[in-house]
């Protein structure tokens, strides 16, 4: 099996302007998940951005770079555009690692891209998590998955399912969180930019929707080490650093 990494890096961030630039212990961040990223077994690991200042920064620490478009509506339309310009294979697996997570585990970049590998019927893989907490459950900043008993996606939501339509179980809470990382095929990548927007995914704002809504499998399984969220705050940027 082999697979390319595509780590998407944009400059613009409402809430944290410049977020692939900051500095997290003396090093850039989307340094920090370059350095995560080289240590899968991924044949290539490619930066993907559309800002000059993202480019020379990466290609200075070693990184290969893709400059691709600045008004691409998802991050998996970059990603497209990415294996596109790679002359990637509709075979080829490639694995969408998100920009701003320079805490995320080696092995579940391996995981994801030989869970799609293992499942030919699927196309797209991503991972999920228990989740922990009540707050969370009902977040809708949370995303929750359903998988079926193989181990594809039923569906995603903001809202918490599955509902407890009494109290919540002594078990504890009964959803997954959706941990977003993502294998694809490139047939799939080329084939999502060529469809509308779905209904449900308009209505959730979760592109991952889309690939349902047209019958294309989502393989998704617990991931096999905890995920650290990514960093969306000056409060996440400073809680990492202090981590380094």
């Amino acid at each position: 099996m082999s697979f390319v990494v595509i780590i998407p890096a944009r400059y613009g961030s409402s809430r944290l302007p410049g977020k692939p630039l900051k500095d997290i212990a003396g090093m850039p961040m989307i340094q920090r998940v370059w350095e995560q990223a080289i240590k899968s077994s991924a044949l290539r690991v490619v930066i993907a951005t559309d800002d000059s200042r993202i480019q020379l920064v990466a290609e200075e620490f070693g990184a290969e770079v893709c400059m691709t478009r600045e008004d691409h509506v998802s991050g998996t339309d970059r990603l497209q555009e990415v294996a596109c310009a790679l002359n990637l294979d509709d075979s080829q697996l490639v694995v969408n690692v998100q920009g701003d997570e320079p805490l995320i585990p080696p092995v579940v970049i391996d995981q994801v891209a030989s869970n799609l590998a293992a499942n030919p019927a699927a196309g797209v893989a991503t991972l999920c998590e228990p989740i922990d907490g009540v707050e969370d459950f009902y977040n809708p900043n949370v995303v929750k998955v359903v998988a079926n008993a193989a181990g594809l996606a039923s569906y995603f939501s903001r809202a918490p399912i599955p509902y407890p339509r009494s109290d919540l179980p002594s078990s504890g809470v009964p959803g997954r969180r959706h941990i977003g990382i993502y294998a694809y095929r490139v047939g799939q990548l080329n084939a999502f930019v060529n469809w509308p927007v779905a209904p449900a995914e308009e209505a959730e704002s979760l592109e991952q929707l889309r690939f349902l809504w047209n019958s294309v499998p989502i393989h998704v399984v617990d991931a096999v080490a905890k995920v650290p969220s990514g960093i969306d705050t000056e409060d996440d940027l400073k809680a990492v650093s202090l981590l380094f």
